[in-house]
């Protein structure tokens, strides 16, 4: 599904977009639409699940007590 939107270009980016579409021979809605999903991918990429810091422990030496702390995790 795509949504109408209007973007205003300044006079340079705006010929520059027309003469990029002429020379792929593409729509500059396309060229648009290109550009933005790629920012957009770009700007997520960096991005950390929601859950990661999400809890905290209630203790401010769990990194140096780590060891302590996992003592017989994971035997079985």
């Amino acid at each position: 599904m795509t949504e109408k939107t209007t973007v205003y270009l300044d006079t340079a980016d705006q010929r520059r977009l027309r003469a990029l579409a002429t020379a792929q021979q593409r729509p500059t809605a396309e060229l648009i639409r290109e550009a933005i999903a790629e920012d957009l991918e770009r700007h997520s990429a960096g991005r950390r699940p929601a859950s990661i810091g999400a809890a905290h422990s209630g203790s401010s030496d769990l990194a140096e007590r780590a060891e302590e702390w996992l003592e017989g995790f994971g035997e079985e």
